[in-house]
């Protein structure tokens, strides 16, 4: 957990801000002070003004993609499209250029063809030519924007990892049940009957093959004979006591070797079909979440007469002696892997507004990218649109660059 005082300065990164009809704050990048708002004009864009001649531009987004639009005024007069021309030119977050040129349009203003990905966050340079007149105006335009010093985001957690290609797993998960494996298990029983005189192990010990386990008096020869273990394993039971009288074939030990158990998972209905020997199988245990890697060894024939359903049986390692007969776990069976382009893992996502997004680092400036999601499996999500391989992601953490940004605000004009 991080300490108080770490997350508020993280929050401290960043001054407060309004926010506009679209959910985008009002002001410039995040974490910066703006003493005045940008004017604005008569159609709701930006207001920019340089002798005598004004341009107002927006982002259009009402029944179209994200496009530049501009106006263009003489004094406090509305001038034709035909009066000028505009030219966007944005730098976005690594350096990134872009051009919009906008042209005269039916009803009276210039529009870009060109679209304005998201995010709008960039910094703007708008040049215009009216009556003749060439103007220019730069400014700053971020929103989903801040600026954690690399220290801060190191104690905090906050770490990043290049977007790659991956494989996408096509995965079931069902419920199995751990048992011995048979044919490594013995009854360890009398041979002659008589009273037992010893006995010198316990439910859960540990024993070796050849092991003395009792000791039995021979009604027949009046003389002790004992009884060793068959193998080495474990004790899982004990039907005898001393004192008692041993017949012949009576059962005095069950001895297990434990070091290997079978899982028998259990398939219902249609996912059946696709399970099959040599299947990946990642097994997770219930009392404390602890999993391993194992492969499918066979399909039983039939079906589980309780529960209808087929099963699948594995074999999994237990040198340590953790996984226990008769406990029931958890199961993910892998039955295909897609590769993909690029892949992001599921802890880098959060929600931005509407969207699903993850945070890119570059240098000590954080920023969102609005992601198109394909496939996804328990740990990781195909990415379609929004990303490039290398691009520095937070995969750790990230909940706490939402938090800074969202406290901060950022902005871009609509």
């Amino acid at each position: 957990m991080l300490p108080i005082a770490l997350v508020m300065a993280l929050s401290a990164c960043g001054g407060d801000a309004a926010t506009d009809e679209h959910g985008h704050a009002e002001g410039g990048e995040a974490g910066t002070e703006h003493t005045e708002e940008a004017a604005k004009g008569a159609h709701g864009g930006r207001l920019l003004e340089q002798d005598g001649y004004a341009v107002e531009l927006a982002i259009a987004e009402d029944g179209t993609p994200p496009k530049y639009q501009a106006w263009l005024y003489k004094g406090d007069d509305a001038l034709p499209a035909t009066a000028g021309k505009v030219e966007v030119r944005l730098k976005r977050l690594g350096n990134i250029a872009e051009n919009h040129t906008l042209a005269p349009q039916a009803d009276g203003s210039l529009l870009a063809s060109s679209i304005v990905g998201e995010p709008h966050s960039f910094d703007v340079e708008v040049l215009a030519q009216v009556e003749g007149k060439p103007l220019r105006w730069a400014y700053e335009s971020y929103e989903g924007r801040t600026t954690i010093a690399r220290t801060m985001a190191d104690q905090s957690g906050i770490k990043v990892a290049a977007a790659s290609p991956g494989i996408i797993a096509d995965e079931h998960e069902v419920q199995g049940l751990l048992t011995p494996v048979e044919g490594r298990s013995a009854k360890v029983t009398a041979r002659f009957p008589g009273p037992i005189k010893r006995l010198t192990v316990n439910v859960g010990d540990r024993v070796r093959a050849g092991q003395v386990l009792a000791v039995i008096e021979s009604n027949l020869s009046l003389s002790n004979y004992t009884i060793t273990s068959p193998l080495t394993g474990v004790v899982v039971a004990r039907d005898a006591y001393v004192g008692a009288v041993a017949g012949e074939g009576m059962v005095l030990y069950d001895v297990a070797d434990l070091t290997r158990l079978w899982v028998d998972l259990h398939i219902f209905g249609a996912d059946a079909q696709h399970i099959q020997p040599g299947g990946r199988v990642q097994v997770t245990r219930m009392s404390d979440g602890a999993t391993l890697d194992t492969v499918i060894d066979r399909i039983l024939p039939g079906t589980a007469t309780a529960s209808q359903s087929t099963v699948a049986r594995a074999t999994i390692a237990n040198a340590d002696g953790q996984w226990r007969p008769g406990s029931a776990v958890k199961a993910r069976i892998t039955v295909d892997q897609q590769p993909t382009t690029l892949v992001v893992p599921l802890a880098a996502l959060q929600k931005f507004r509407d969207w699903d997004v993850v945070f890119i680092r570059v240098g000590n400036t954080y920023e969102i990218r609005p992601l198109t999601l394909g496939k996804r499996d328990a740990a990781q999500v195909e990415v379609l649109e929004g990303l490039k391989a290398g691009d520095q992601v937070v995969v750790e953490q990230s909940y706490l660059v939402k938090a800074d940004i969202e406290k901060s605000g950022a902005s871009h004009d609509h």
